[in-house]
């Protein structure tokens, strides 16, 4: 009877067992199949296509930023490190090189430990190619048979990869696509972020920090749990020894040192050179949309791993920040306290009140036929907002009108440097912080350029003939047929009616009186004319405050007609980027060859604008840039201060890089207290400086930084050959009109051009 029941049992469980196996078997081939979702084919696993971060290299192809959905760049097997490799292969997979995509042991292992013994400990049995599997097809939700339909799945498509690629080729597509901790996609992107430094360099702590996270991404993150990163990444180095890939002695050394991370964030608002980020992005999609529609192509910034080639300096880009967040906080500090209580950001209702209405917020709720009261009372809401300050950003309770007024009283700024001989942007900056101040103030806005259109009235001069040792008087004149207008310097001097200034000086002082006159010495319209020559394209007003730099123009426009004074008389058209490639390598679109631009002016005009704008440098206006900041570089320049202190400028101009700074608020209504603080040489000329300052103690700079001007020829030595002023003599004063008011007189350019003409030939009749 024993034997009969037992065998009865042992028909039942191997009948049991053979109707589970016959389950199994349909349960397999129906996943098989593609009954619970269509496995990828062979076909489709040979060219498998993943999504990859654009990246934005800077001139000598250093990484400045990243375009993508999800943040992944692709290395080749040859730039994994081999500690890289044998600390993926010991961690996740020990058995990789000798299984065919499924590890049969390790499924038997955790089948018993896992669930029959309950032992969590025991792992989860996917081998590396199975992984690979979950990382590019990610799983499915298919309710209670979700776990067995995606393991099966990965199972099957995992013994698809083993027969297509190598076992290199699986490392490398795994490294590349496996998700990192903070949403990272890819062995390249994480070692940039987390160590800033490329996967090819990652030394042995490194690697086995970035493999330790593997197991928990957020758990194990190198950057918000250092310590517990540091016991998994001495975990993974066990490992290695466990399986002779390191010996005990490499193994004790690397797990004495500290874990040492070098974050680098790469979105859209932090990082180097956001405004410049984003001026790219802007024109790439532009090209990339163009390039689609001419050559039915399909590229995508955010997903086809390109490569834009930009013209920016990375090094000069830190230079340029440092010394704008130096100065600017320092500037914000006395703009601030020279308001005191009276600031027009606490004080003045009505500018308050016109900002507040100007808010979107206030608009929808408008249109929405809310009252202005109960808007008011919504806008005085507390709340917690992230607001900007100099000292990091703040997180407090305020409402909608106390973070307008906090914004309000902030100044911006923009800086930009060109190379003069190409026109390739080296330093770009936008403004003071990207995230909360979005507004591109280089390329984007317009504001007035007060003095620093001054060099194109002298320019205009030069070419019409009049001698850079024309003087002037300096007297203030005002002018009755433009509604008694009456440009004044700002100086005692300017009473004194017998005192003049050559054009040089004129110039160099930043005299507005001597300005205007030379503006109607050779008329606006040619003075318009000269500026365009030079690139200026916005329409320029046809008043006598021209010469004053009433007119607006953007940064780049301004720096464009600049670069003309150093690159033989032609101007550059300043420009961003210079090639895109493909993920491949391919050449899909490359800056066009600038033609050059006709002369503006000649070359002897050229030499005496940069010995006028020396002199601004030397014992002018901008003479702080030598005595406060040392700099001993050859350089010309122009500071410039619009109406009401509203505006800053400075130009700097050395043979080799032209450097343009803005300051001001972008409430044009809200300008400096006071002129001290207000004037270019104060608040834009600093910025320049600091980042000279900066170049000069690289010796990788010294190429720009030690380039010498050259030397003026004997004709412009002779022409500037005169005293900087002189007064009147005796019988000129005695018998000189003290004339205080006159009309505007400005000819009409043929009659300038006839008597040009006509005093060139008097000259020349005069030298034979």
């Amino acid at each position: 009877m024993t034997l009969t029941w037992k065998s009865v049992w042992l028909k039942r469980l191997l009948k049991a067992f053979l109707i589970g196996l016959a389950c199994f078997a349909l349960f397999w081939f129906s996943v098989y199949a593609g009954l619970w979702g269509k496995l990828p084919s062979k076909e489709a696993l040979s060219d498998i296509k993943q999504a990859e971060a654009t990246v934005l290299l800077d001139a000598n192809e250093a990484l400045l930023g990243k375009y993508f959905i999800f943040d992944r760049q692709i290395v080749k097997y040859e730039d994994l490190p081999t500690n890289l490799v044998n600390a993926l292969v010991a961690t996740e997979d020990s058995r990789f090189y000798e299984h065919s995509g499924v590890d049969y042991k390790s499924l038997m292992r955790v089948f018993f430990k896992s669930i029959l013994l309950q032992d969590n400990a025991s792992g989860g049995g996917s081998t590396i190619s199975q992984q690979l599997v979950k990382n590019i097809y990610g799983r499915q939700d298919h309710g209670w048979f979700s776990m067995p339909v995606n393991k099966i799945r990965e199972m099957i498509v995992a013994k698809r990869f083993e027969s297509i690629y190598s076992k290199q080729d699986i490392i490398a597509l795994y490294l590349n696509t496996v998700p990192f901790s903070e949403n990272t996609f890819g062995i390249e992107s994480a070692s940039q972020k987390f160590f800033n430094t490329s996967t090819k360099d990652l030394n042995l702590s490194q690697a086995a920090t970035l493999v330790g996270t593997l197991k928990a991404s957020h758990s194990f993150n190198p950057r918000l749990f250092p310590e517990r990163s540091q016991l998994r990444r001495d975990v993974v180095l066990q490992q290695m020894l466990k399986y002779g890939y390191i010996d005990e002695t490499t193994q004790k050394a690397t797990n004495e040192l500290p874990l040492e991370v070098d974050y680098r964030k790469f979105n859209h608002t932090d990082g180097i050179a956001p405004y410049f980020r984003e001026k790219v992005r802007l024109e790439v999609k532009t090209i990339i949309d163009s390039l689609n529609k001419r050559h039915d192509t399909d590229y995508d910034l955010y997903k086809d791993g390109l490569k834009i080639h930009t013209t920016l300096d990375i090094q000069m880009q830190r230079y340029a920040e440092n010394a704008m967040k130096q100065h600017m906080q320092s500037l914000q500090n006395s703009f601030e306290k020279s308001y005191g209580n009276n600031a027009p950001w606490l004080k003045n209702k009505s500018l308050i009140e016109s900002r507040i209405k100007g808010l979107k917020l206030y608009q929808q709720l408008k249109k929405k036929d809310w009252s202005h009261d109960a808007i008011m009372d919504s806008l005085n809401a507390k709340g917690q907002y992230a607001l900007f300050s100099w000292d990091g950003e703040l997180i407090e309770a305020v409402s909608v009108i106390d973070s307008l007024k906090h914004t309000m009283k902030f100044l911006n700024t923009g800086f930009v440097a060109v190379d003069p001989a190409s026109g390739a942007v080296k330093a770009y900056v936008g403004g003071i912080n990207f995230e909360h101040f979005k507004y591109d103030h280089v390329s984007n806005s317009k504001r007035q350029v007060g003095s620093t259109f001054k060099p194109f009235v002298y320019t205009a001069a030069l070419e019409q003939g009049i001698s850079p040792c024309n003087y002037y008087p300096i007297k203030t004149i005002t002018y009755t047929n433009e509604k008694d207008w009456t440009p004044t310097n700002g100086s005692k001097e300017e009473q004194d009616r017998h005192l003049n200034y050559s054009m040089e000086k004129a110039l160099s002082e930043s005299v507005n009186t001597v300005a205007v006159k030379v503006l109607e010495d050779v008329g606006i319209q040619t003075v318009i004319d000269q500026a365009q020559k030079m690139g200026v394209h916005s329409e320029l007003p046809e008043v006598p405050s021209l010469a004053l730099g009433t007119a607006e123009l953007s940064m780049m426009e301004l720096i464009g007609a600049y670069t003309s004074y150093v690159n033989e008389g032609h101007r550059s058209q300043p420009f961003f980027i210079s090639k895109i490639e493909d993920k491949h390598g391919q050449l899909i679109y490359e800056a066009p060859v600038q033609k050059e631009q006709p002369q503006a002016f000649s070359d002897d005009t050229r030499q005496v604008m940069i010995e006028m704008m020396k002199s601004t440098i030397n014992k002018g206006t901008a003479t702080r840039i030598r005595s406060v900041y040392g700099l001993t570089n050859d350089l010309a320049g122009k500071t410039g201060t619009t109406q009401n202190n509203k505006d800053g400028w400075f130009v700097g101009i050395s043979p080799k890089l032209v450097m343009l700074s803005w300051v001001g608020n972008d409430d044009h209504r809200i300008g400096f207290s006071n002129t001290a603080i207000g004037q270019g040489a104060n608040s834009a000329l600093p910025t320049v400086a600091l980042f000279l300052k900066q170049l000069n103690q690289d010796k990788e700079f010294h190429a720009i930084t030690q380039a010498k001007f050259e030397k003026p020829s004997e004709l412009v030595v002779e022409m500037m050959d005169c005293k900087p002023e002189k007064r009147d003599g005796f019988l000129k004063r005695l018998f000189k009109k003290d004339r205080k008011s006159r009309e505007f007189e400005s000819e009409d350019p043929e009659e300038k051009k006839d008597k040009k003409e006509f005093f060139g030939f008097l000259k020349k009749k005069k030298d034979d």
